[in-house]
């Protein structure tokens, strides 16, 4: 099989850095994906693929033979950048290195997702149970898995695995990662910084809440790990005003549902605190919350871990390394549904302006990346 699916992404290359770099000139915040889901759609009705449509949540979907099966796989991989950016990015390609904000994180996997998807297309490989491609909406940041979420809804009760195209190659997360985030606004009467000296600060007072955030000491069961942030803080007016209003956006993650817990008491404290101070009003928004893992057979992950290890050792001849993260596999693995989190290029900088990916990686990523799926589907 590898002589064939090599043969093929040689045949397809011209074609997969040239999608890269137009969905690349596309920006595509959360929420705001439109454009590039237009684009996904056009580009697999190109390829011939029929029956593909855009839903509610943005996500565009292809689904090959998943008529009456409860067995469907999904393969995802997602539209959305964690850049707010609404005008085309800086697109460089340096002979080694192609550097663009958000072009590893997802872009790169998007564009193997679609490379695969003409391939089934076009080969006309029907998998007995179904498969499903998705190129997901609102995966990064307060997008807060809505495409996904999307997906489970619309196919409730008939997903019986789940693989998401982001991450680097021969890297699997095989657990997921909990998180709660909130925005934090802090009102208070203000006034003169001469004049009105004494008043409550918005800004002072939210600053206390930071730093009683950053002196918790975070709880550990086993091997697992838990951390906390204060992503964005804004407010104020004037040098000379004694600030109004303050306010922030901070999160804590886990990938143990107890830490889960024992950090969300932590943090009511410490707002529940804050919001009887004298002359401080206090507003919490949970504005994102991306669940732990549920009950799910380990075997199972196993299963397609191993698989996935065998793909990559037989194209590159490397192990395959583990680890947690927060992707869309969330979802899945917080209802029992086996899900695995693998990559398909090699790069770094992710979530950076300075992201880039190695150009010579992304072929071999493709290849893995089918192989991969075919492997999934037809192993047994």
């Amino acid at each position: 099989m590898n002589n064939e699916i090599r043969a093929y992404i040689t045949e397809n290359k011209e074609l997969l850095f040239r999608t890269l770099r137009e969905l690349c000139a596309i920006p595509a915040p959360s929420h705001k994906e439109e454009k590039r889901a237009a684009y996904c759609k056009a580009w697999l009705e190109a390829m011939g693929a029929v029956g593909v449509t855009i839903d509610e949540a943005l996500n565009v979907l292809l689904p090959i033979n998943c008529e009456g099966s409860d067995k469907i796989t999904v393969v995802v991989a997602h539209t959305d950048t964690v850049f707010p950016d609404t005008e085309p990015m800086p697109y460089f390609d340096d002979g080694e290195k192609i550097h663009s904000p958000g072009v590893g994180d997802d872009t790169a996997s998007l564009s193997v997702l679609l490379l695969c998807a003409k391939y089934f297309v076009e080969q006309n490989v029907k998998p007995a149970d179904g498969v499903l491609f998705v190129c997901n909406s609102c995966e990064e940041g307060l997008g807060n898995l809505k495409g996904t979420r999307q997906i489970f809804h619309d196919y409730e009760g008939r997903i019986a695995r789940f693989i998401s195209f982001d991450s680097r190659l021969a890297k699997v997360a095989d657990r997921c990662v909990g998180s709660h985030r909130y925005e934090v606004v802090v009102r208070t009467v203000g006034g003169h910084s001469y004049q009105a000296f004494g008043n409550p600060n918005a800004i002072a007072e939210l600053a206390r809440i930071a730093t009683e955030i950053y002196s918790i000491e975070v709880p550990k069961i086993g091997n697992s790990r838990t951390t906390y942030n204060v992503g964005i803080i804004s407010g104020g007016t004037s040098v000379n005003t004694i600030a109004q209003s303050a306010s922030m956006l901070c999160e804590y993650r886990s990938d143990h549902v107890a830490c889960l817990a024992v950090m969300k008491e932590r943090f009511d404290r410490i707002f529940a605190e804050a919001a009887v101070r004298e002359g401080v009003e206090l507003s919490v928004k949970m504005i994102g919350e991306r669940p732990c893992m549920g009950e799910v057979d380990l075997d199972k992950i196993d299963r397609l871990c191993e698989l996935y290890r065998g793909v990559v050792w037989d194209v590159m001849g490397v192990e395959i390394t583990y680890g947690s993260s927060s992707t869309d596999c969330n979802i899945p693995l917080s209802l029992g549904i086996p899900a695995l989190c693998v990559g398909v290029f090699s790069g770094g900088g992710a979530h950076t302006r300075e992201e880039w990916i190695d150009k010579a990686s992304f072929p071999t990523g493709a290849e893995v990346g089918l192989c991969y799926l075919l492997s999934l589907l037809f192993a047994d």
